[in-house]
């Protein structure tokens, strides 16, 4: 973006009081954009912007105009509003994919074109939806299509996940998106959960850049092999706890355990992916209610509609187990209701051909008293210290080091052979997925949801 062409930032003082002491908290500028959209920040949290950007802002915008003698209060004031307005409309403009410029002027970035992202400390080119190959079709739920593609650049494959606006909004699903996003953002580096590399927008549709993992999903190989040994379901279930536990440190419930969630990659390693229904800044003990989740894996406190909180995860993973033993979900039933019923009060039947420490695993797990849950006292921790995890080597495992039960046949990167046919015969149709013009995004539901996961701004 030139110069020349410079979003409108309008800014007002809306609070002046003592804006020659000291209490820099005291002064409180609003700044507006051409569409309404307004932000609210004090002239302490102005400065410490412009101190963690000082090296990358334009040479005539210098510190904040201090109070000198003789100068009068209202122009000082004017003085410092133009310094504000100045400041704020190079961050906006200049830094729009910078994290922290999202965090506190998302509002006023719903004015630019978030169609475009930078994509490294180098680069000067921009990904967008024409960016893309759209080599298959390999995922679909309720909001869009998953695809398989290539990205023009550097070669790379990537999964797409495409989903459409208006959908989303009718659903009132907005706040998932935005929170499987923040999620996304999360997972620094976690082997086991799925990595976002871009996300981007068009004027109907959203766009994640993910990891893309050809190993099939889990359901997938349960459905060819009917049932796992417990060697291999052992295994899947440390990976599988690994990442909740990864989550829970981070005050997230994932609330949505099942194998069309969890992927394999290529060499054979479990991947947590979909973070739709995750509930963010949910600490040890704090609970929340949401009815939410899956039939089949959902807790006895849910399906009462009581307060949940983090051992609902163990719950989850606990029915996952038991069906990659045993062939299916330990309440299961073709009727809901019934099914239900059966988690409520029904005693757990483990089949007598398990171990006694993968009995005691799941009867400890799957208890229907939360409070007395495996997990309810020192979450992840209880989970890998039980016995049925006592020939795990948690730190090989972390680093990838613990030899995998089962690798899927993958003859190369694009392999679509353990993805199911019911997705890879729906041909992809680019043309409905590349606009052909460009967009300004005017909607305030999904400002700030452009991501770029490699900064172009290195700020000392």
């Amino acid at each position: 973006m030139s110069d020349e062409c410079l979003p409108t930032i309008g800014c007002t003082v809306i609070n002046s009081a003592r804006t020659g002491g000291d209490d820099k908290n005291a002064l409180t500028f609003e700044f507006r954009s051409v569409e309404g959209c307004t932000v609210q920040k004090s002239l302490a949290d102005l400065e410490r912007i412009f101190e963690r950007f000082r090296n990358a802002l334009p040479p005539g915008l210098e510190k904040m105009p201090k109070k000198k003698f003789l100068v009068a209060e209202q122009k000082l004031l004017e003085k410092r509003k133009n310094w504000a307005e100045a400041l704020v409309t190079h961050l906006v403009a200049k830094h729009s994919d910078n994290y922290e410029v999202q965090t506190l002027f998302g509002a006023l970035l719903s004015q630019l074109d978030e169609n475009h992202v930078i994509l490294g400390p180098s680069e000067k080119k921009t990904a967008r939806p024409a960016n893309f190959d759209y080599l298959k079709t390999v995922g679909q739920g309720s909001f869009g299509k998953v695809y398989m593609v290539r990205y023009h650049g550097d070669g790379k494959i990537y999964a797409m996940k495409v989903l459409g606006k208006e959908h989303i909004k009718r659903r009132n699903e907005v706040k998932h998106v935005m929170a499987e996003r923040n999620v996304l953002l999360n997972n620094i580096d976690h082997p086991f959960l799925v990595s976002l590399h871009y996300s981007f927008q068009t004027r109907d549709k959203l766009y994640f850049v993910l990891d893309f993992l050809n190993g099939g999903e889990l359901f997938f190989h349960l459905q060819k092999e009917r049932c796992f040994a417990e060697p291999r379901g052992r295994f899947y279930a440390a990976e599988i706890a690994s990442a909740l536990g990864y989550l829970h440190a981070k005050d997230i419930i994932y609330r949505d355990l099942k194998p069309e969630n969890l992927l394999l990659d290529r060499h054979g390693h479990v991947v947590l992916t979909d973070f739709g229904l995750c509930k963010e800044g949910i600490k040890m003990k704090e609970t929340t209610s949401t009815f939410c989740g899956t039939p089949e894996y959902l807790a006895p406190e849910v399906i009462r509609k009581k307060p949940y909180d983090r051992t609902v995860d163990w719950w989850c993973l606990g029915c996952v187990l038991f069906e990659m033993l045993f062939g299916l979900p330990p309440f299961y039933s073709k009727n809901q209701n019934e099914m239900y019923h059966k988690t409520l009060t029904q005693p757990l039947c483990v089949p007598a051909s398990a171990s006694s420490s993968v009995s005691k695993l799941l009867v400890e797990m799957l208890q229907k008293d939360r409070s007395e849950r495996l997990g309810a006292k020192s979450d992840f921790e209880e989970i890998r210290d039980h016995p049925f995890f006592a020939l795990i080597d948690w730190e090989k495992l972390l680093n990838r080091e613990t030899k995998v039960p089962f690798v899927p046949k993958v003859r190369a990167e694009t392999d679509t052979l353990n993805i199911a046919r019911e997705f890879t015969d729906i041909e992809p149709n680019p043309a409905s997925l590349v606009p052909s013009h460009t967009f300004v995004n005017r909607e305030m539901e999904f400002a700030g949801f452009t991501y770029n996961q490699k900064p172009t701004l290195h700020i000392e």
